[in-house]
């Protein structure tokens, strides 16, 4: 059965609006997107974990699927009726009928971090003689994908010997604690505000094979390690920064990612009170800090 693809073009005011109003009058689904994706325009929009994103795009684009009798062009009118707005510009477009579980698949192939650490879909063969991580999309934030989570695991390769105990803060889907398990870890913790990531970071961890134990903030163990990583973002690095080095040993090693290149000598002047932190790596406008607790 096709279905219908209702698209409005609004501003940042009533997009978030309009998105609820699409919902409660019976859309199967409702994303927001910029209007000028894809154009030297294109935007990029950040939020901090837990937090509602303070601003959207000001053209934004409403992004509503519709049952194929539903009456798109009445939703789109009704939608705006209830903001006691005029009907903003829409089209309507008609979405073929397909699997959506392989299509969802087939954008998701094996990610090479090194030339021997892949990020493998469960649904693809593993590459031989590597490491692979097993790991699909889901709840948790983390696949891989993401250019703060590749300088991470970057430097997890190319830096654990063996054996040191490590501490994944922020760890979302799991994916750094068990990398770093699999690349010879000892003991190794994750932690995040997240419940979701309580739930897809365990299920994780046994579908690879390793031992990890996750943990809710509250409920962490006050232990400190050998290496203490923190993919988020810089305002929480930012206020995280005493915490996180107590949880540093003396001559452990932080590695902090998340933070675009404009915002790291934010967060080295926070942390030098206890690391030289340098930049270290950098990818797609993101860097990552490395240094040692004093």
């Amino acid at each position: 059965m096709p279905w219908q693809e209702l698209r409005i073009e609004t501003d940042s005011r009533h997009a978030e609006a309009l998105s609820d109003a699409l919902f409660e009058l019976g859309a199967l689904s409702v994303s927001i997107e910029d209007a000028a994706a894809g154009t030297e325009e294109e935007r990029p929009i950040f939020g901090e974990p837990g937090e509602p994103v303070e601003q959207l795009w000001e053209r934004s684009v409403v992004l509503a699927l519709l049952e194929a009798d539903h009456d798109a062009d009445l939703m789109a009118a009704a939608a705006a009726g209830r903001l006691q707005i005029a009907t903003p510009s829409y089209r309507i477009n008609t979405v073929a009928e397909q699997d959506w579980v392989r299509a969802t698949q087939s954008q998701f192939d094996p990610i090479q971090v090194s030339e021997r650490l892949w990020i493998t879909p469960t649904w693809h063969e593993a590459t031989p003689d590597a490491i692979n991580i097993a790991l699909d999309p889901g709840l948790a934030f983390g696949t891989g994908s993401h250019p703060t989570t590749w300088l991470c695991l970057q430097w997890l390769d190319e830096q654990l010997k063996g054996g040191e105990s490590v501490l994944d803060y922020g760890c979302g889907s799991g994916i750094l604690a068990i990398a770093a398990k699999l690349l010879g870890a000892g003991r190794v913790d994750g932690v995040d505000v997240d419940p979701q990531a309580m739930i897809a970071s365990p299920q994780n961890a046994e579908q690879n094979h390793v031992e990890a134990a996750f943990y809710l903030p509250d409920a962490a163990p006050e232990a400190v390690y050998d290496v203490v990583v923190a993919n988020i973002l810089t305002n929480p690095l930012k206020m995280l920064a005493p915490l996180l080095a107590s949880r540093c040993r003396s001559g452990g090693r932080l590695v902090l990612s998340g933070i675009l290149a404009e915002q790291a000598h934010e967060v080295i002047a926070i942390y030098a009170q206890w690391f030289e932190l340098t930049v270290s790596g950098s990818r797609e406008g993101w860097v990552r800090l490395a240094g040692v607790r004093r």
